[in-house]
């Protein structure tokens, strides 16, 4: 008879909330009795997790702004210890966010707790050196590109290559038809949409927004467009009109997958947006901002020639980047005109974009790494 299972599955932000509800929902299919704590968000709480602490609370990046948030960053590691002590957790699943799992690992490490890492820290982006300590603290690495397999076995991490969530989660998302949609949100059925997603922390999106508005209200006025937000399910739509004077935009909040397949363009914070807006081929440009100090930090630390992922992948840079200064309204207007007004290179862009679906590989990368998880999860209890 098998027993009740307690796991720890942390997932700091929005995009790991969504990998950490699909692999929860997989879990459950082994063994419904395992019971899930931690941190995460809706989604996760929808599929029976217990949270200790809401994403909402954790929507901090950057060094500086982690600095301000030290006293909290300490409390939330104390509150996630004292809960593994008290449910007899054996088994961690820490999903991306590196900043802070990679130095919770430690503390799990020192518990005797199995840490499985799903969804590398980008280690080919900010150098090996961390290799060394995921090493020391990670049993099992679960990653979602290709590429990543073969340089944690070359450093001697056991890591497993499952394919990338999204295609899967994306695969699976039931539609609104475009008139439904149009007609559910009041939308201009003679206008294309221009798309901006601005991140899903609001200090992002007082980085990021007001030039992106600006530089997107001339582009509606050139190309008879209408705007559409992409509000992230943790921020207010009301946020949006406190960081500008703009007012001729729409808030849509949880239908990004239906934006990205009905817009004509998008301008999108760098992240996993980015990817999402790749697989549905969607023209778009790249645009990050964050706080002086920690892009001056960040600069010297990163290997990388873009910072995008569609970029990266594709070891070209396929969609322009506006990074810290160049994400003013005049530049990204003027890109995003060179893109629009010529439709041999909208076509291009678009014909390029497809090629990420391939990279990203086939359905069923949440079921491939909860059995890698449930594998973990038996082999410590045999022990």
């Amino acid at each position: 008879m098998e027993t009740k299972k307690n796991i720890l599955v942390i997932a700091g932000e929005v995009s790991g909330d969504m990998h950490g509800a699909a692999l929860i929902r997989e879990l459950k299919k082994l063994n419904q009795d395992i019971e899930v704590y931690g941190i995460g968000g809706n989604l996760m709480k929808n599929e029976g997790a217990f949270l200790v602490h809401h994403i909402n609370r954790m929507a901090f990046l950057g060094f500086v702004e982690v600095i301000k948030h030290i006293p909290f960053i300490k409390k939330v590691q104390r509150d996630l210890i004292s809960l593994v002590k008290e449910k007899n957790i054996h088994t961690a699943v820490l999903i991306d966010y590196p900043g802070f799992n990679l130095n919770l690992a430690v503390k799990l490490k020192e518990l005797k707790v199995n840490v499985a890492y799903y969804i590398s820290p980008q280690i080919w982006a900010w150098g090996k050196n961390r290799i060394e300590k995921i090493k020391r603290v990670v049993e099992k690495m679960i990653v979602v590109f290709p590429f990543e397999q073969k340089i944690y076995q070359d450093f001697g991490v056991d890591a497993e290559y499952v394919g990338h969530p999204l295609m899967e989660i994306i695969n699976n998302h039931k539609f609104l038809t475009k008139e439904f949609f149009y007609n559910e949100f009041a939308l201009d059925t003679d206008k294309e949409i221009l798309l901006i997603m601005p991140g899903s922390r609001k200090h992002e999106i007082e980085k990021i927004f007001p030039q992106s508005i600006l530089a997107a209200q001339k582009l509606a006025d050139a190309y008879n467009m209408q705007i559409v937000v992409s509000a992230s399910q943790n921020i207010q739509k009301e946020f949006f009109f406190t960081v500008t004077k703009e007012r001729q935009f729409k808030v849509i909040s949880s239908h990004t997958y239906e934006l990205m397949k009905y817009s004509k363009f998008g301008i999108i914070k760098s992240g996993t947006s980015t990817l999402e807006a790749a697989i549905f081929q969607l023209p778009m440009l790249i645009v990050y901002k964050t706080n002086w100090l920690t892009h001056f930090i960040g600069k010297r630390l990163i290997r990388v020639k873009n910072i995008g992922m569609v970029n990266i992948l594709m070891n070209e840079q396929i969609v322009p980047e506006f990074i810290q200064n160049d994400v003013s309204a005049d530049k990204i207007f003027e890109k995003c005109k060179e893109i629009l007004s010529n439709d041999e290179k909208y076509s291009l862009m678009k014909q390029k974009l497809g090629k990420v679906k391939d990279i990203l590989g086939e359905n069923g990368a949440s079921k491939r790494a909860a059995q890698i998880i449930f594998n973990l999860m038996n082999e410590d209890q045999k022990n």
